[in-house]
């Protein structure tokens, strides 16, 4: 693989970015107020007629151009791009709410899709990844537990037995994203299967459990800042004798960092050039906004510190992208291990950056900001939860200072 730092749009990338971005600007962005307003008609947890119209109708508009599963980098059976270039497209879809879904691009699928592209057997490829690819389910990634700090991995404890040709899982899983949407058919879920003869790091493995299962029991929605993210959801889940074949582990027992080192390498990724294009958003929202209204007799943009506020917003979003790319960049040459310290240091950046300029856009819409009638109150709570979502800001800056120190000195650190 070439070595040469590269970070613009290819050659057989621009094509591809100028429909994605008509797109989402023509005929998905004006139809994400309708949806998010039908969510409040009769039950939350389940999809309206209407729904269901737009967002299906949308898919299909987006299957039959060749829109579809970008995600798929390096690989045969998608486009090919690489980290950087799917980086751009991700953009793009931060701008829109529905944008990734009709692109068949969103979180948590891509991370479980991809898991099972890399490490599923043909079996679960068969049953579970196909159907995933074409658009027709969705699934959710169980990892995050109540009772312990799942912020260090190895601490996660729910019970995995084997039991002849099954096993059987007991415990408490929560943040559960996606868990709630009715389309949600299967979970990729992390366990502790202990070894006293693997190392730390080989304690624990993800198996595959289908969301109808016996024994699962969704106890409630979590809410964020008091909103349940209804039809999609975070769901806290309760696992009492789950019984699942033992031919649903991913990869083998005690491979379950293996395995998530490479699922959430370009997941965080995804999500902070997401992050990108939200703040790109608001920041035009906040242009607009401060051109269009008057107070004391002048254009909201020439008051008070205004100007600066507008051009510190464009600079810090152009670093971030740029350090985005460094780190998509990075990714793309094969070692994860050597692309990781750039990762965590986009996860504790972009969405510091987006809720800065989404903050600002707020404060110029005034009152309005934080209301419904603007995306602004809902792109601040996503944001905000992006800094816990796939490890908290102290973990990722631990994990950048870990890395810088190791320069200079011999000594574990």
């Amino acid at each position: 693989m070439a070595t040469e730092m590269n970070l613009g749009m290819t050659e057989r990338l621009v094509p591809i970015h100028k429909e994605v971005s008509e797109m989402i600007r023509e005929e998905i962005s004006p139809l994400d107020e309708e949806y998010l307003r039908d969510v409040d008609v009769g039950d939350r947890w389940q999809h309206t007629a209407r729904q269901t119209e737009i967002l299906e109708g949308l898919k299909q508009k987006a299957k039959s151009r060749g829109l579809w599963n970008f995600w798929l980098t390096d690989s045969s059976s998608g486009f090919g791009l690489t980290t950087v270039e799917y980086a751009y497209l991700a953009e793009e879809m931060g701008k829109s709410h529905l944008a990734a879904e009709v692109f068949n691009c969103s979180a948590p699928d891509t991370g479980n899709m991809d898991v099972l592209e890399r490490f599923g057997t043909n079996e679960q490829k068969e049953k579970w990844l196909k159907p995933l690819l074409e658009g027709e389910i969705r699934s959710a990634y169980l990892m995050t537990e109540p009772e312990i700090a799942s912020s260090d991995a190895t601490n996660i404890s729910m019970s995995c037995q084997s039991d002849g040709d099954h096993y059987i899982l007991n415990g408490e899983k929560w943040w559960s994203t996606g868990a709630g949407d009715p389309r949600c058919r299967i979970y990729i879920v992390m366990v502790a299967s202990p070894d006293d003869e693997r190392s730390r790091h080989q304690q624990h493995s993800m198996i595959l459990v289908p969301a109808d299962t016996p024994g699962l029991e969704v106890l409630r929605p979590m809410q964020v800042y008091g909103m349940d993210d209804a039809p999609h959801g975070h769901m806290h889940i309760r696992f009492t004798d789950v019984r699942v074949p033992a031919s649903n582990i991913i990869l083998g027992e005690g491979r379950g960092f293996e395995i998530a080192q490479g699922r959430l390498g370009p997941g965080r990724i995804h999500h902070c050039m997401r992050a990108i294009g939200q703040a790109e958003r608001a920041l035009e929202m906040l242009c607009k906004r401060s051109l269009d209204r008057e107070a004391f007799g002048n254009k909201l943009a020439q008051l008070g510190g205004n100007y600066d506020i507008i051009a510190n917003a464009r600079m810090e979003i152009e670093m971030t992208r740029l350090l985005c790319l460094k780190a998509a960049w990075m990714m793309d040459q094969g070692d994860p291990r050597a692309a990781a310290p750039w990762i965590s240091q986009i996860k504790v950046a972009a969405p510091l950056m987006a809720l800065k300029v989404i903050d600002e856009a707020i404060q110029m819409h005034g009152a309005a900001g934080i209301s419904q009638d603007f995306t602004l109150a809902n792109a601040w709570k996503h944001v905000r939860t992006l800094r816990l979502a796939d490890g908290p800001d102290a973990v990722h800056r631990r994990q950048v200072a870990r890395w810088e120190l190791k320069k200079h000195t011999q000594e574990k650190v």
